[in-house]
């Protein structure tokens, strides 16, 4: 199991390389922002763009992986969205992640003058925009017409570091979704009941969980995937759950779905005075230490 953090891009600069440092020194395997144009609320408070934030990050880190959780077609179009990625993938020498989802009704969703798309708008959306995105990422040069996104002789040069191109870890719990993520994913994500996760109770949280990745397993099977050949990864901080308060109860938490097949954890770097509030010093502890208490 690997552990991780999400830190938001909520930093002026000069105060923001630190963190992103402090996040590769105490041994996080990842390191991810959000994407979107301002966030719940911290609306109202510094909001700065996730993918200068994370060239940034790239910049004043060397071995920590970095990426956003997660990317959505809100306000965003595969084609552009493409030569950012392979950009930052270039400065980060190959340490991007792209999460990847189709997005809500928040803020993002009318930023731009659009009428907020219907579900299944935005489940149609979702698939057009990950195979053109896809396939960007992967081609020299691509053309291709779709219903909501197209590319007329995009090229795209040299080309993603990786190999064949960035991962995307694709977050999902419904059908539509979970095919993707057995299409294209090379990692999946979830935060729990996307319902009304805070509502569920601790003890049943783990059961929501498990009857995901049954359905992510299933989806897999009918792709003629191997579903352990994707990272299972859980955001922390939309259930009544409290890994951070100690790091007895991160090791409980932890291992519960450790059990459950999860493959790596995000927990919330510490944001004094919000919904992310913990305890700095406890939360590195649990960095540092969390993961070698599981035995």
């Amino acid at each position: 199991m690997r552990l991780s953090t999400v830190i938001l891009p909520i930093h002026r600069w000069s105060e923001g390389q630190q963190v992103w440092r402090r996040a590769e020194e105490f041994g996080f395997h990842a390191a991810y922002t959000y994407d979107h144009l301002s966030w719940r609320s911290f609306r109202d408070e510094p909001w700065f763009g996730s993918v200068p934030t994370l060239t940034a990050a790239a910049c004043a880190t060397e071995r920590i992986r970095l990426g956003t959780l997660v990317t959505s077609p809100n306000f965003r179009h595969p084609v552009t969205l493409a030569k950012e990625l392979i950009t930052l993938d270039d400065v980060s020498g190959g340490r991007l992640t792209l999460g990847i989802g189709a997005g809500g009704v928040g803020f993002d969703a009318t930023a731009m003058g659009q009428e907020a798309w219907s579900a299944k708008e935005r489940a149609a959306r979702f698939g057009e925009f990950t195979g053109l995105l896809d396939e960007l990422l992967r081609n020299g040069a691509t053309t291709r017409e779709g219903e909501y996104y197209s590319a007329v002789e995009v090229r795209n040069v040299p080309g993603c570091v990786q190999s064949p191109r960035v991962p995307f870890y694709v977050a999902a719990t419904g059908p539509r979704g979970l095919r993707l993520a057995a299409e294209y994913g090379q990692g999946w994500v979830t935060y729990g009941d996307p319902r009304g996760p805070a509502d569920v109770p601790v003890e049943q949280a783990p059961e929501v969980i498990a009857r995901q990745i049954g359905k992510l397993t299933a989806a897999c099977e009918a792709a003629g995937r191997d579903v352990g050949e994707l990272e299972k990864v859980l955001l922390q901080g939309s259930t009544a759950e409290k890994p951070l308060r100690s790091v007895d109860a991160f090791v409980d938490w932890a291992g519960r779905y450790r059990e459950l097949g999860i493959t790596e954890l995000v927990v919330h770097w510490p944001v004094p005075d919000s919904i992310f509030e913990s305890d700095l010093a406890v939360f590195e502890k649990i960095a540092t230490e969390g993961l070698a208490q599981l035995g």
